[in-house]
């Protein structure tokens, strides 16, 4: 557990906000304590950033290779030395371009085991498709390279969210839902709140997908046919699964205060309450699979790059939680494998 953590950072959309709050989170030296951060980049692209800011007093540790890593400063590896025109605030194709490159070089260290963790900063998801990556979003993106299945959970101190399905358009998501489908999540969304969270017996509970949660068959059927039989599979192999609520007065009673995660139908089902209650704090987490990745809550931020107005908290929560989910499982695996000898420590 002495191990210091050593967390890959993929910059997003070169136009946008993501080198900003990258800055402004690693210029307070004391991050250095809780990780060794490797952004993945150009060091044309940061210094542009950094005098937009007027950032003076800060600067990366600029390295070709993860040997030349300085775990007392935060480090830049060299993906592209293209000399690329920023146009702070513009969705083109150069913000896709090198977004994606520091993905691709980022996941290929995080898949080698060269790094613990990956944060990533936002990416628009229009100008980065390509033959390369022709994906939703991270999530799926992620989803593929590591061959497992996630769930997108959102993350804060006072409230998780999962969304069973992703980024998919709302006139599909009543024809996309099966009871397998939410089975399969609850689990997956069990299981994270055990192994990355270290909750015992968590309590889920499950919204439901109509208003009303379908009032009875009322309002739609799906309650009845796909997520009541979902529930009752989860509880039968231990999951501790409540519902389906309807979601406005779950949330507007505060009735989500009584659970420790909460699985919604939908990405605005789950998100709208989420940023709602939680935006620039919350943490959005890949779980499920055998890899550890988070990201702040925010998107590109167009509007603002550039102007030195972006704040850096929920990158910050994304760092301190990637961070957190690897000692968890770090020390998951040492229980497992030592059950004697760390229950001797603990006494």
């Amino acid at each position: 557990m002495s191990k210091k953590i050593k967390l890959g950072i993929s910059v997003g959309d070169i136009n946008g906000i993501g080198l900003e709050v990258i800055i402004k989170t690693f210029h307070d030296s004391r991050m250095m304590e809780i990780c060794t951060p490797i952004v993945y980049g150009s060091s044309k692209a940061s210094t542009f950033h950094r005098k937009a800011l007027g950032i003076n007093d800060f600067s990366f540790n600029y390295i070709k290779s993860l040997s030349e890593i300085n775990h007392k400063k935060p480090n830049l590896l060299e993906c592209w030395k293209d000399d690329v025109e920023i146009k702070l605030g513009e969705s083109n194709e150069d913000g896709g371009k090198y977004a994606f490159l520091s993905l691709e070089a980022a996941t290929k260290d995080l898949a080698e085991g060269k790094i613990d963790a990956l944060v990533t900063a936002p990416i628009n998801k229009d100008n980065i498709q390509s033959e390369e990556f022709n994906f939703p979003g991270h999530t799926e993106y992620l989803s593929e390279k590591f061959e497992g299945e996630s769930l997108m959970l959102m993350v804060n101190d006072n409230i998780k969210i999962g969304v069973a399905t992703n980024h998919i358009p709302v006139s599909a998501i009543a024809n996309t839902l099966t009871s397998d489908t939410i089975f399969s999540k609850l689990k997956i969304l069990n299981k994270s709140l055990v192994q990355d969270f270290s909750l015992n017996g968590p309590r889920i509970a499950v919204l439901g997908l109509n208003p009303h949660a379908g009032d009875n068959g009322l309002i739609g059927k799906e309650e009845s046919e796909i997520i009541i039989p979902a529930i009752n599979n989860a509880k039968s192999v231990g999951v501790n699964a409540f519902g389906p609520y309807p979601a406005d007065g779950f949330f507007g009673s505060g009735n989500y205060k009584k659970f420790d995660a909460i699985l919604a139908m939908y990405h605005d089902q789950g998100l709208i309450p989420f940023k709602s209650l939680s935006f620039g704090e919350g943490v959005n987490f890949t779980a499920g699979l055998s890899i550890i990745r988070t990201s702040p809550d925010h998107g590109v931020a167009y509007e603002i790059a550039g102007q030195n107005k972006a704040e850096e908290n929920s990158f910050r929560k994304a760092v301190y939680m990637a961070c957190d989910i690897f000692k968890s499982r770090t020390l998951a695996t040492e229980i497992n494998e030592k059950p004697l000898a760390i229950k001797k420590q603990q006494h």
